[in-house]
């Protein structure tokens, strides 16, 4: 047991265990002597020896983002905006807590200080950084935490799902607005991302050798979720895509040639042409596996086109018609 007194008008904390060298500290109030007491404790347990902690009290959380910044983020794919939100988290006063006094408490005023400002997904991402930074500092650089305060707090609830689908004949105005436009293979990549149910950037990393045109099937080598899959192209996106092809600068190897900011600038003309509200490019994702279940495919089967990996990802994209529901079930 840890034994607390007050000396000279501070309150001392003393460990003593057997085979290890004593440590003692001195606080300004008993709560935090208590509180080094309490987990220099648990170190020494854990460890089966009192770690040199004086290194947490002299690196803070800043130090240790942007070493993780240094390090670890670049071997991301997501490396580019995993940066941009470290940037961000070493603006804020939590990063300039010393490992040492860094405790639950802080990690939740921080969570509630950023849902007054951004969406709970966006906190939900930092905090998720916050906590593999400290795993990655136990684990790999040898800092004498003792445990990740992060994951002793509560995570914020995200409610983004959509059920917004192409209504009446939505999409046929959109694709009769692409003419009036100046990118000429805007209508070929609507077809290809309502029929594929592909994501944006799986889209404009496409290549024109990613297409096997004997097996109409399009191969991704990489994707978000990190592993390859295959997607198979209905008759009406090979068309679309071998009409491109005929048309398209042979010395090209990218069968869109175009930037997700780009992309963004023009799909909100397009609306605009088309006089359509509400849409977002992603809900074609939505629209293209929901045609997936539609036309029967059972849900191994369009987990195998989508990429999704866990059944509760893939309902959140699957939303049916009900109307369509009541033919099936005759």
């Amino acid at each position: 047991m840890a034994t607390i007194r007050k000396l000279r008008g501070r309150w001392q904390a003393q460990v003593r265990r057997r085979g290890t060298k004593p440590r003692c500290k001195s606080f300004d109030t008993k709560l935090e002597a208590e509180k080094w007491a309490r987990e220099l404790e648990a170190q020494v347990d854990r460890f089966g020896a009192a770690p040199d902690t004086r290194i947490l009290e002299s690196t803070t959380l800043s130090e240790l983002l942007e070493r993780y910044k240094t390090e670890v983020s670049p071997t991301k794919r997501g490396s580019v905006q995993e940066i941009q939100r470290i940037d961000v988290l070493k603006r804020h006063d939590i990063a300039y807590r010393t490992m040492m006094g860094l405790s639950p408490q802080d990690i939740s005023s921080f969570r509630d200080e950023r849902l007054r400002t951004v969406a709970p997904s966006t906190t939900v991402r930092e905090l998720a950084i916050l906590s593999h930074v400290l795993e990655v500092a136990i684990r790999d650089w040898g800092l004498p935490l003792g445990r990740n305060v992060v994951k002793l707090v509560r995570r914020p609830v995200i409610r983004n799902e959509r059920k917004r689908r192409l209504e009446g004949n939505e999409e046929q105005r959109l694709l009769d607005a692409c003419s009036g436009g100046k990118i000429p293979y805007f209508r070929t990549l609507l077809i290809v991302a309502i029929e594929t149910g592909m994501r944006r950037g799986e889209i404009l990393g496409l290549r024109w050798g990613d297409i096997s045109h004997n097996r109409r099937v399009i191969t991704l080598t990489m994707t978000k979720n990190g592993s390859g899959r295959e997607v198979p192209l209905s008759q009406r996106a090979y068309s679309a895509l071998s009409e491109w092809k005929g048309r398209s600068d042979e010395t090209e190897t990218r069968v869109f040639a175009m930037a997700p900011g780009s992309l963004e600038q023009a799909w909100y003309r397009l609306l605009a042409r088309a006089e359509v509200s509400g849409l977002r490019f992603h809900d074609l994702r939505h629209e293209g596996v929901s045609r997936l279940f539609e036309r029967g495919l059972n849900v191994i089967e369009v987990s195998s086109i989508s990429g999704h990996k866990e059944l509760r990802m893939l309902r959140r994209y699957a939303h049916l018609d009900a109307a369509d529901l009541v033919a099936r079930l005759g």
